[in-house]
């Protein structure tokens, strides 16, 4: 009798898979981003260490996988700390800068070889901050992969006029996704080139036509009025705005598409798969609408926006959960620098991995 083959088979018919849960609300949200927004003013971005961690807290406990809530375990000590040396540098530089051009030169190329370890620590950070029933996560990318996938590929991208750039996204993609871990265990991850390809090339002819629709409408709009000079001002104006407009259109398309591919190629052997059936046009129309409210509101519907993506972004996600699961323990006990993430977060790095 195969043991073994016994065994899987009931790992396999006990697997339970659900829809991601994201409990949130926007008028819940909404009192915790306001006192975060009026203190930090208050203390001169002192407390924005206070508020990143209150927020994340708040998303991560409102978003649920098989009955269980996300934890996010950075201190806001811990963050004010490495976020006043990165402020410190970063001050320093500016200042001698002014004093030496040359200075300000050699600092920025120090920058772009230290941004791969940025963002490497980074992800190392905000994971390993990560917890999912008492197990954290885990980063184990290296700095030599992430100056090649991060800085070279996207290089040498140029001679190719940018063509090979699905690529290089593709590379890029399962460089970080293939570097998590979660209980010891690392993702993996099967992506295919061809899938960016068709991704990039959808989403670039999506660009195009809303470019040439708004293009005629700023030109319609500019000869309707009067004066020559008003006309030109108010294309100019229009084609600037739907710029912006248009390019967050094209990355929602592009999202969507990529988001699916990505997660249904992912899964952590034997304890867990991915899954994701984003629709492209609830996400274009979800930024749409959200990029509308915060214009209309000035920024006040922002909590609205960002539950609502939440929001949608579980909805399009289930998990398989297997039973070895709930036999994982953490291995993960040092502690973190919060340095490394918090200098990335003043030169504004995203590092979203939904």
């Amino acid at each position: 009798m195969d043991m073994h083959g016994s065994a899987a088979s009931t790992e396999v018919a006990s697997a339970r898979r659900s829809t991601v849960q994201f409990s949130g609300r926007g008028a819940e949200f909404f009192g915790i981003w306001i006192v975060n927004v009026l203190l930090t003013i208050v203390t001169l971005g002192i407390y924005s260490a206070w508020a990143k961690v209150r927020t994340t807290q708040y998303f991560y406990g409102h978003t649920k996988v098989d009955g269980h809530g996300f934890r996010y375990l950075a201190t806001p000590i811990q963050i004010l700390k490495g976020r006043i040396i990165a402020v410190i540098i970063f001050a320093l530089i500016s200042v001698l800068s002014t004093f030496s051009p040359l200075f300000g030169l050699a600092a920025a190329l120090v920058f772009l070889i230290a941004l791969p370890w940025l963002l490497v620590q980074g992800l190392k950070f905000n994971l390993r901050m990560t917890s999912y029933r008492n197990v954290r996560f885990g980063f184990h990318g290296t700095y030599g992969s992430a100056f090649v996938y991060y800085l070279l590929l996207p290089f040498l991208c140029i001679f190719t006029l940018y063509l090979a750039m699905p690529w290089a996204l593709k590379k890029l993609d399962h460089f970080v996704f293939s570097n998590i871990s979660f209980g010891g265990k690392k993702f993996e991850v099967n992506t295919k080139t061809s899938n960016y390809f068709k991704a990039f090339f959808i989403a670039l002819s999506v660009a195009i036509g809303l470019g040439i629709v708004c293009g005629v409408a700023a030109a319609i709009a500019g000869f309707s009025m009067p004066e020559p000079e008003a006309g030109v001002s108010l294309a100019i104006l229009l084609l600037y705005v739907a710029y912006f407009g248009v390019f967050m259109l094209v990355g929602a398309v592009y999202h969507a598409m990529i988001r699916n591919h990505l997660f249904n190629s992912t899964l952590l052997p034997d304890t867990a798969e991915l899954h994701s059936n984003l629709e492209t046009v609830d996400l274009v129309w979800v930024t749409f609408t959200n990029m509308l409210l915060v214009l209309c509101t000035l920024g006040l519907a922002y909590p609205w926006t960002k539950v609502r993506m939440a929001a949608l972004l579980a909805k399009a996600t289930e998990v398989t959960v297997y039973p070895a699961a709930d036999r994982l323990t953490d291995p993960l006990q040092q502690n973190s620098s919060a340095f490394a993430e918090q200098a990335a977060d003043l030169f504004d790095v995203d590092f979203s991995l939904t």
